[in-house]
């Protein structure tokens, strides 16, 4: 397992070719001391048997996809599932998958891109795809770049799934959240889209005006507003750390997990929009490029 530090001064980032994982992301806190701000292992091999996708590239499509498959242009593929349901590209996914270092850049604003070769009807998905993931550090910014493209028409969503931690508390109950995404995917128990969207006004998901996170614990895809510049963003008081999330994707699949306190922004299209046809589209054909630009901006707010 390969591993790769990039870094300016303000951001350090560790990553490995295993799954193009974040391994750590460095930032300073109010009192100038480099907190490492995404849950991780100190030993690579860990992530070999990783259940969580910690700070992993999720694809081919993450998310969950229903039926055990999809069509296109009326042909079906079917994916493999438990219990009907397909999760994060399944068991052969892109997170499960060494990476190749294609690039590394140490100057003003470092960067480090990554490839990864997905064969037709792997875990079911057709097309030959090449994706590349790019991890470029501005100022104190990092911008996550996925870009895709294919042999024959497919369907198509990746993200990372960094889980954000910016103190040493035990909960994320006093994070200060605020998300410009005014209605959320209503979804089964399974967490499969059941195809409706709702308002969150007046709900525990409305955090429209920032607000602690309390009690309210979260496995949700939300819509995002995308008229408005941010998607999202939560401040620590203990550390002074705020993150802001920028995306040009369609929707924010945000969670946190019962086992250990942090927070996950996914920045990606809706989860299962292959068999929505109102769901925002997600097949890409040949000569297309699928691109993800996401942007995390770190700052400190008293």
């Amino acid at each position: 397992m390969k591993q790769v530090t990039i870094n300016n001064k303000h951001i350090t980032l560790i990553v490995l070719d295993y799954g193009a994982i974040i391994q750590k992301l460095l930032v300073k806190d109010k009192q100038g001391s480099p907190t490492n701000v995404v849950v991780g292992y100190n030993f690579p091999n860990k992530y070999l048997t990783d259940p969580y996708y910690l700070g992993a590239c999720i694809g081919r499509y993450a998310g969950r996809i229903s039926n055990s498959g999809f069509k296109i242009d009326r042909e079906q593929f079917h994916l493999s599932s438990e219990n009907g349901v397909h999760l994060h590209g399944g068991k052969d996914c892109l997170s499960r998958k060494y990476w190749k270092i294609e690039e590394v850049h140490k100057g003003e604003e470092p960067f480090v891109k990554l490839s990864c070769f997905s064969k037709h009807l792997e875990e079911g998905y057709p097309g030959n795809i090449k994706v590349t993931v790019t991890y470029k550090l501005v100022k104190n910014n990092l911008y996550i770049t996925h870009e895709a493209t294919t042999d024959r028409a497919t369907v198509l969503n990746l993200t990372n799934h960094s889980y954000f931690k910016f103190d040493d508390e035990l909960v994320v109950d006093d994070y200060e959240l605020q998300m410009n995404c005014p209605e959320k995917l209503e979804t089964y128990d399974n967490l499969l889209p059941t195809g409706a969207l709702s308002s969150v006004q007046g709900t525990e998901y409305d955090f429209l005006k920032q607000r602690r996170i309390g009690s309210t614990r979260l496995d949700t895809p939300f819509s995002i507003d995308l008229s408005k510049e941010k998607a999202a963003s939560v401040h620590s008081k203990k550390t002074g750390i705020s993150m802001e999330v920028f995306t040009n994707q369609p929707a924010l699949v945000v969670y946190t997990p019962l086992g250990f306190p942090a927070i996950c922004f996914e920045t990606q299209n809706y989860p299962d929009a292959p068999n929505h046809e109102h769901f925002p589209l997600s097949t890409v054909r040949p000569g297309e490029t699928y691109k993800n630009i996401s942007l995390f901006k770190f700052d400190l707010v008293p």
